[in-house]
């Protein structure tokens, strides 16, 4: 009998500086495809005072971003995914092992975890400010396996800064055009907190979409290939779906963490002072009531749906490219 295929399993060939650059690579092309959309996401979850910098959706806010400011206001911040991605996977995967070493995640028996961790690679960069896939994975496998949480904890802490100073360059009006530029006069003027007041929010936001992607991707796969057979379309269908209603799920959270992150960057003497994630939430729903907590939600269903298709596509790719 011919051996079966494990599809969902990485090469056997295939050594972590490989794993390491494919995801790298994976992350920073989906990242860039759809940077444009999440500069709109970022427009239209800040409070703004300016009419100007008001957008009723994701057409109006295109139209009118493009014609005023030029194109280039859409990828403004890309640098600073690009610079990020790197040392936060590296420092991911550099954790992930160290940890998995210690609680004998490299033994014999684990092969459930082992396929799983294709999905975490694939999954690492997918989005911004986050791993969701890591702190499911951990809770499923008990303390058998902290690397993944562990893993997720590390790399945000050192992605948040660059995110903060993305979404600090994608703002209306932003006074930036450097990364390093926006490190600078960020750390001067609010010091190093203000590149983790959203950190714990980031954190709090990987479990519910960790738990709806998780589900929904399942029933998905299931409903769309009962037979189990390996599907390409399958899994960028499954995913998309997945990825979109997490996405929206979690999009109070997220409005929340834009707050905090923009805050230096408003005019509001109140929202200046937000000082975390139960702040924020009370600012958003005192002004805008229910409504407020899904804005920018099409901008990330959006962004999400394509991005897990896109990631799988991108890996595939890059790794095999790498390998041949």
């Amino acid at each position: 009998m011919a051996e079966e295929v494990d599809y969902e399993a990485l090469p056997s060939n295939a050594s972590l500086g490989v794993n390491m650059c494919a995801g790298a690579l994976a992350g920073i092309t989906e990242h860039a495809v759809m940077f444009p959309i999440d500069s709109i996401k970022t427009r239209m979850q800040v409070f703004a005072t300016s009419p100007a910098a008001v957008y009723t959706g994701i057409g109006n806010a295109f139209t009118r971003i493009s014609s005023t400011e030029g194109m280039r206001a859409l990828w403004r911040g890309v640098s600073s995914v690009i610079l990020g991605a790197g040392p936060a996977h590296a420092v991911h995967f550099g954790t992930y092992e160290a940890m998995k070493e210690l609680a004998g995640g490299n033994a014999a028996g684990n092969q459930w975890l082992a396929t799983c961790m294709f999905t975490i690679r694939v999954r690492s960069l997918s989005t911004i400010t986050f791993s969701p896939l890591h702190i499911i994975l951990s809770l499923a496998s008990g303390f058998q396996f902290p690397g993944c949480a562990s893993a997720t904890i590390a790399s945000d802490a050192l992605m948040n800064p660059f995110d903060v100073i993305k979404q600090r360059m994608q703002v209306h009006q932003s006074e930036f055009r450097s990364v390093f530029t926006a490190l600078r006069v960020v750390y001067q003027k609010e010091g190093l907190a203000a590149f983790y007041v959203s950190y714990p929010t980031t954190l709090t936001m990987s479990v519910p979409f960790t738990a709806v992607q998780f589900t929904v991707y399942e029933h998905m796969k299931k409903l769309l290939n009962p037979s189990g057979d390996y599907s390409p379309v399958t899994h960028m269908i499954a995913g998309g779906m997945a990825g979109g209603v997490a996405a929206g799920v979690t999009t109070p959270l997220d409005v929340a963490k834009t707050l905090l992150q923009t805050r230096g960057t408003s005019h509001d003497p109140e929202i200046r002072r937000v000082g975390g994630m139960v702040d924020a939430l009370r600012i958003i729903w005192r002004r805008d009531g229910i409504k407020g907590f899904g804005r920018g939600m099409s901008p990330r269903v959006l962004t999400h749906m394509p991005s897990n298709a896109l990631c799988w596509l991108s890996y595939e790719f890059f790794s095999k490219s790498i390998l041949s």
